[in-house]
């Protein structure tokens, strides 16, 4: 009897699977009687290529469907052609009733996942999951990053800004220190100055009196002296005028006496 069954293909884990037509004596992965077409489960969506004509055929003259051709041909619509074609329809007909139909089921039936399949597509959803909050905390990360170099720029300009207007406060209350002190400086002098000229002035009008006193002391002595001096003057007076008589009168006489010499001689002539 012909079966139309499955033949495995593939590697280990990853296998597909080609439709044959074999003698149902033969092994599985024995010699077949006609390759019909190709099943691939593992795909997405799975992969399903049947040569419908030729499925008919081996129907028709009695070959059995195994159970999981049987359902992929179900779902392909190979028994829905089979019926079109049992009521007389013409193939235009028959394929946009098949048409029609395959829009209606895939409208209808959703997807079923297997648990393997299901099991992929959570792990795959919590791997971009994670890979969301994986970029989301980087970003945030490269955020704050920014965020504090910015705030470390913005303090370290602040303190640059603070330490030089406090050098400038600095030198400014220096120059206004040492302007302070000239001026003090320079009021000292200006005071020092009137109280020297007042203390020598003092000094000085302090010196006169002993001056003037020492100086009255002088004129009164000299006056004493004079005061002294004018009786013992005037009891001199008539010496002085004896001698000078006496001075005049030897003064005559030698004069007298130079005479008489030349007196004779001129008389002697």
């Amino acid at each position: 009897m012909v079966r139309l069954r499955l033949q495995r293909h593939g590697r280990k884990k990853s296998p597909y699977y080609h439709i044959v037509a074999a003698d149902s004596r033969k092994k599985r992965d024995g010699r077949i009687i006609e390759d019909l077409g190709r099943f691939n489960p593992l795909s997405t969506p799975i992969f399903v290529k049947v040569d419908a004509e030729r499925v008919i055929y081996w129907i028709k003259t009695g070959a059995q469907p195994s159970d999981t051709v049987r359902s992929i041909l179900k779902k392909e619509g190979i028994f829905y052609r089979m019926h079109l074609e049992r009521w007389n329809k013409s193939p235009e007909e028959i394929e946009e009733a098949l048409t029609k139909w395959k829009e209606e089921r895939d409208s209808k039936t959703e997807k079923v996942l297997t648990s393997k399949e299901a099991k992929k597509q959570a792990l795959k959803a919590e791997q971009e999951a994670y890979e969301l909050e994986k970029k989301k905390l980087a970003e945030e990360a490269a955020k704050k990053a920014e965020e504090d170099r910015i705030a470390k720029e913005k303090a370290e300009a602040e303190a640059k800004a603070a330490a030089e207007a406090e050098a400038k406060e600095k030198e400014k209350e220096a120059k206004a220190e040492k302007e302070a002190a000239k001026e003090e400086a320079s009021e000292a002098k200006a005071d020092e100055k009137p109280e020297a000229k007042a203390d020598a002035k003092s000094e000085e009008k302090a010196d006169k009196p002993k001056e003037e006193a020492k100086a009255e002391d002088k004129a009164e002595e000299k006056t004493k002296a004079k005061a002294d001096a004018k009786p013992e003057e005037k009891a001199e007076e008539p010496k002085k005028e004896a001698k000078a008589e006496k001075k005049a009168e030897a003064t005559e006489e030698a004069k007298a006496e130079a005479d008489k010499p030349a007196e004779k001689k001129k008389e002697d002539k």
